[in-house]
């Protein structure tokens, strides 16, 4: 039988891989990056995405565009797309592979099978791992260039400034989920969660003796 408490670190490290690819899918497609609210227009507010800004009005009503061009992005929205698509790109990835490592699933049923499963989730770790670090750089970056721009005193205090919008959030989630879901897979992987017994065939070998003294058995045959 397999160690009971390693099937359900790697069980819950699939959960966990999985809402972390989750909610860093929707913290890419959310256009909610950076929000901007103005006191002349207190009716409105602003949202600026990855791949799109919209127009957030008080009645719920919201209005997007699309950029019209790559080559008129900044550097930092740019950066993020690249490093957000990559991030979801990882997670998936090793989602797909830690899969068919469970042991509740019946894969790799040779003698040294267990040693493919075990480097299926030690692999799935190093992407999760991967996939939220790549995550956090550009959430944090912008996070920094936003505090940077909210407490520069050259600007005068009547400037609109912008703020953290609910994707930078879930971003963050999705970089710690995916970081947990890494040490998940690689805590399955040790100690003595691979310390399953094999199975090992003996052959029976049966040895016939004939002999031909008085303890042989004489068989009479009568016609």
């Amino acid at each position: 039988m397999s160690n009971p408490c390693s099937s359900l670190l790697e069980l819950l490290g699939l959960i966990v891989g999985t809402g972390a690819w989750f909610c860093s899918l929707a913290a890419t497609l959310m256009p909610s990056w950076q929000s901007l609210s103005t006191e002349l227009l207190s009716a409105e507010s602003y949202e600026v995405g990855l791949w799109e800004t919209c127009v957030v009005q008080e009645g719920g009503a919201t209005e997007c565009r699309e950029y019209d061009s790559l080559l008129g992005l900044s550097h930092d929205i740019m950066l993020a797309r690249i490093l957000m698509c990559l991030s979801d790109a990882l997670s998936l990835l090793g989602i797909i592979i830690a899969i068919p490592g469970l042991k509740q699933v019946k894969s790799c049923q040779w003698e040294e099978g267990w040693r493919v499963k075990r480097g299926m989730k030690i692999t799935a770790g190093v992407l999760c791992l991967i996939a939220g670090i790549v995550g956090l750089v550009p959430v944090s970056f912008m996070a920094h260039d936003i505090v940077k721009k909210f407490f520069d005193h050259s600007l005068p205090e009547v400037v609109p400034r912008f703020e953290f919008g609910d994707a930078m959030f879930v971003g963050w989630a999705a970089g710690f989920l995916h970081v947990v879901a890494a040490i998940l897979f690689f805590a399955s992987c040790s100690g003595l969660g691979y310390a399953e017994p094999r199975l090992v065939f003996h052959q029976r070998q049966n040895e016939y003796l004939t002999s031909s003294g008085p303890s042989s058995k004489e068989r009479t045959e009568y016609v």
